[in-house]
């Protein structure tokens, strides 16, 4: 009887190109890791407040940089106009508002006896 070089001990051939069981582990490691990620990925698609936290921390940091810009572009244009007045105007400015400073009672009592006198006058139109 001869024997073949690809059959083993009970008569079965052995094809050359059959993983070893080496391989095969290899191959079952790698299958878990990928199912592993699989599950993280599809576990984070079904964690709907994870989501929920994630789209708000976005817009409240989208919020955050267009609040920003507005209070830069503000300070610019603050700039230029305080760069175009002229200066008597820029003083005049300072002066009447350190008198509304000083004078600041006064200023609220005639504003209030001028909305009194608003409501008193509406009422008697009636």
């Amino acid at each position: 009887m001869t024997h073949d070089s690809n059959s083993n001990s009970n008569g079965t051939s052995r094809s050359s190109d059959a993983p070893g069981p080496d391989e095969l582990r290899e191959q079952v490691q790698g299958t878990r890791e990928e199912l592993g990620i699989t599950l993280e990925a599809l576990a984070g698609k079904a964690d709907v407040k994870t989501q929920a936290q994630e789209k708000a921390d976005a817009a409240r940091a989208r919020a955050r940089d267009v609040a920003h810009d507005a209070q830069d572009r503000a300070a610019g244009l603050l700039n230029a106009a305080h760069d175009r007045t002229p200066e008597p105007v820029r003083q005049h400015a300072a002066q009447a508002g350190a008198a509304a400073r000083q004078h600041q009672g006064l200023l609220i009592a005639g504003a209030a006896a001028l909305a009194l006198a608003a409501l008193l006058s509406r009422r008697w139109r009636k």
